[in-house]
This record gives C-alpha cells, structure tokens and sequence, in this order.
C-alpha cells in the first residue's frame, strides 16, 4: 500500500493531542490509523509504545519497540531503546531492560541529548530493580536450604530417640540434637543478619552535583570526578567548572574509567546502594 505521509502527520498530531489530555485509549487508536497510512516511520512506533505502556500493554509495545529499531538500522533509537527499557522492567525481564537502558544511555553520551538525566536514572533504577531480585531469590534459596538440612537433622534425630531403650535415653538425645538444630538455625540468622547489613557509601562514589552514586563519572581539567549527566546538565545552564567557576567546556570532560569500573563494583555487591 503507498505511503500517505500527510495523514500519517495528521493521525499522528491528532494522537498527540489525546495522549497530552491522557487520552491513552484514543492515543493508541491514532497512532495505529497512522502507522496504516505510512509503516515506515520510525517515531510513530515510539509514539504507540508510549501510550500502550500508559496502558500496561508492555508485549505490543515492546513490539512496537523492536519494529522501530529495525527501521532504524545501525544507528539505533534512542527513544525506543528507553521505551524498551522501561516495558522490560515491567515485565521483570530485569537483564533485557538493563541492556536496552545502557544503550539509550550510550546514545545519549554519544549524541548529547539532553534526556541524559533520566536515561541515567533508568540505568540505576533497572540496576536497582535486579539487585533486589536477585535477593530475594538468594534469601528464598537459603531458607529452603536451611529447612532441608534442618529436615534431614530432625529426621535423624527422630531415628535415634526410637533406637533407644529407655526414656532416659530418648531424653538425652532429644536434648544433643534439639541443641544442634537451634545452633544451625543460628548460624543461617547470622548469615541473614550479615548479608542484609547496610554498610556506608564511600564519598569516592558519591556524584557531587545530585548527590547520587556515580554511573557514568567524568573528569574535569581540575581533576575533579562528576557524573556524566549532572555536569553535562550543569553546563547547560552554566559553562562553567563547579569548583573553580573557571570556563569549562564538554570537550574537556574524559572519561574516568577507573573509577567508573570502582563504582559499578561497588554497586555489584551493594545494589541497595542505587536507593541510596
């Protein structure tokens, strides 16, 4: 079928209109009347995923996600990847929404958008989201662990108070294993009790603009570390170094590669810390 550019604009500023009045239901409809009068723009795959993710509807956006991206070849999509993101973490696929989230952030970096702020938040909350999945999933292995072995004790115990003779026996050994057991269940509570210990954020991690623990830091002429989207939004209002108030451009910021390797390994093993 030939494109209809014209309507496609059309149906698609129609669309807009609905999804700024929250209109969501009759968003979608819009934009779907306009992906049928041109299927080869990119932006109105966008468009829908944003008003079906308003509806919970995360399979068709992520759908429409994809489409956009293949439309969009190489050089990718900034916007679909962050759409993506975002109905991945909704759908608990943390790792896929992890992925897509460090992508929109490098085509952020790359092209210097100025949605870089939320994009890094993104970034943190998907990391955040994993850790604590991840958590759960130890803290519930463990209490089953824990219930086997203490299973396993209580049955062998059980074994030997019928083995025995007399009721001072059975009483003895009712006492020896009882005493095992509760140290077992003591020793899992300590584990528990330590691995769920908050311990403090080094201030090496720490961003100084939003006061957030750093992704992506850069470092300044002066040698001073930031994340990459607070300075890049402080520049933005004001080309200047934070610190010294001298002249300071983006082209001046470097990478800091060792500290962003330190910080991704202290959120590794911390992921509370995202929450910070």
């Amino acid at each position: 079928m030939a494109k209809d550019v014209e309507k496609a604009t059309k149906l698609k500023e129609e669309g807009n209109h609905h999804f700024q009045a929250n209109d969501f239901i009759g968003a979608e409809s819009l934009y779907s009347k306009a992906i049928i009068a041109d299927d080869t723009n990119p932006s109105l795959y966008t468009n829908r995923a944003m008003a079906r993710i308003r509806l919970n509807l995360y399979e068709p956006a992520i759908s429409d996600c994809e489409e956009c991206l293949k439309l969009s070849g190489e050089k990718g999509n900034l916007k679909a990847y962050f759409i993506l993101s975002q109905c991945q973490l909704a759908i608990h696929d943390y790792n896929a929404a992890l992925e897509s989230a460090l992508k929109a952030h490098r085509l952020c970096v790359e092209t210097n958008d100025k949605s870089l702020g939320p994009v890094t938040n993104q970034v943190l909350r998907c990391k955040k989201e994993r850790w604590d999945d991840m958590e759960k999933k130890r803290s519930r292995e463990g209490q089953e662990l824990e219930n086997e072995v203490v299973a396993l004790m209580e049955r062998e115990r059980d074994d030997m108070i019928n083995s025995c003779d007399n009721d001072f026996d059975r009483a003895q050994v009712t006492e020896e294993w009882d005493h095992k057991i509760a140290l077992l269940r003591d020793t899992f509570e300590k584990s528990r009790s330590a691995a769920e210990k908050r311990r403090e954020v080094p201030a090496w991690a720490i961003d100084d603009i939003s006061f957030g623990i750093m992704v992506d830091p850069v470092i300044t002429k002066t040698g001073k570390s930031y994340e990459r989207a607070s300075i890049m939004e402080h520049l933005r209002r004001h080309p200047t170094d934070p610190l010294t108030r001298e002249p300071l451009n983006p082209n001046d910021l470097r990478s800091n590669l060792q500290l962003r390797e330190a910080c991704q390994e202290f959120l590794d093993q911390n992921g509370w810390a995202v929450d910070w």
